[in-house]
């Protein structure tokens, strides 16, 4: 069942075209990663799902509805947002329990004390929040945006701000959320490795228009064989030698690595040629891994295509 849906979404702010001909689903459950640089568009489209915004074209729909018109739906969606919109001088607890009445929940203690002690923030429930830290702030937020148990979830940045220690506390917190509260989580982020952990899929979004939309397993298994780390018995190979290498079929090019080199290669199951060329060369190869692309590197290569960028 398909919990988000963007079709053919198009927008524009003062003449500058910032979506065009956006599609992508959701599925219930899922955890989907948007990504792309800054200014791409991503957080207008978080604003288009919410119905703070309308499309010039297409459609943005949670759960089928518009939540631009349906308060329904909206009480199924929790969303976090860059600034976080706390009172400052209200504590952690009182925040959160100004958003439970607007939630319209019902004796949520228990569901605030919960998510304080999950977040780390139990022995600082009293304190007012603006002594509280940009990280602090930021766990706060994401307590605030599942605090009434939404079935979807927007995530703008959720690791902004935070420690290493307090990322791990996020990932593991947004992968609990998905398997066992059946929640669908949608983040935009810039932290790639974060990404690549916890989403199933991922959407590429750059000059507005989405560029790659697949799992990520497929995104960065992209080319999973098609290029290879050799060291050759000796030492790092003579400029000679990797000359010659280059002027293998199958060879892209080559790049120095180490003591070893990089072999781009032209199709996926050119590595035994590359092996049997080597060896037919008379090559001494003492050890050679398959390399394969992480998502940083296929996000990098989609956006800086767009941009004219090698």
């Amino acid at each position: 069942m398909q919990a988000i849906r963007a079709e053919h979404l198009s927008k524009s702010f003062d003449g500058r075209q910032v979506l065009r001909d956006v599609t992508f689903s959701v599925e219930k459950g899922e955890i989907f990663g948007y990504l792309g640089p800054n200014g791409a568009g991503k957080t207008t489209t978080i604003n288009l799902f919410l119905g703070l915004l309308s499309p010039e074209t297409g459609t943005a729909e949670v759960f089928g509805a518009d939540l631009g018109s349906d308060d329904e739906a909206r009480r199924r969606v929790g969303v976090l947002f860059e600034n976080n919109g706390f009172s400052e001088r209200q504590s952690a607890y009182e925040n959160l329990r100004y958003y439970a009445g607007l939630y319209g929940m019902d004796e949520p203690e228990g569901r605030i004390e919960e998510l304080l002690r999950v977040i780390g923030l139990s022995d600082r429930s009293s304190d007012a929040v603006g002594t509280f830290s940009t990280g602090m702030k930021r766990k706060l937020g994401i307590a605030r945006a599942i605090l009434h148990r939404p079935d979807v979830v927007f995530l703008d940045e959720p690791s902004s701000g935070l420690d290493p220690d307090a990322q791990r506390m996020v990932r593991d917190l947004i992968l609990s959320l998905s398997e066992k509260e059946g929640m669908t989580v949608f983040i935009n982020s810039h932290h790639l490795d974060e990404v690549q952990r916890i989403c199933s899929r991922v959407a590429i979004l750059a000059e507005g228009k989405i560029q790659a939309y697949d799992s990520v397993a497929r995104l960065a298994g992209a080319g999973k064989e098609s290029s290879v780390w050799i060291a050759f018995e000796g030492g790092r190979p003579s400029r000679q030698t990797i000359a010659s290498l280059e002027s293998l079929s199958m060879v892209l090019d080559i790049q120095e690595e180490g003591e070893g080199i990089v072999c781009r290669l032209a199709e996926e199951g050119s590595v035994p040629d590359l092996i049997s060329a080597l060896v037919s060369g008379g090559y001494r190869i003492e050890e050679i891994k398959k390399r394969s692309a992480d998502l940083e590197e296929v996000y990098l290569r989609y956006v800086h295509s767009v941009e004219g960028r090698s």
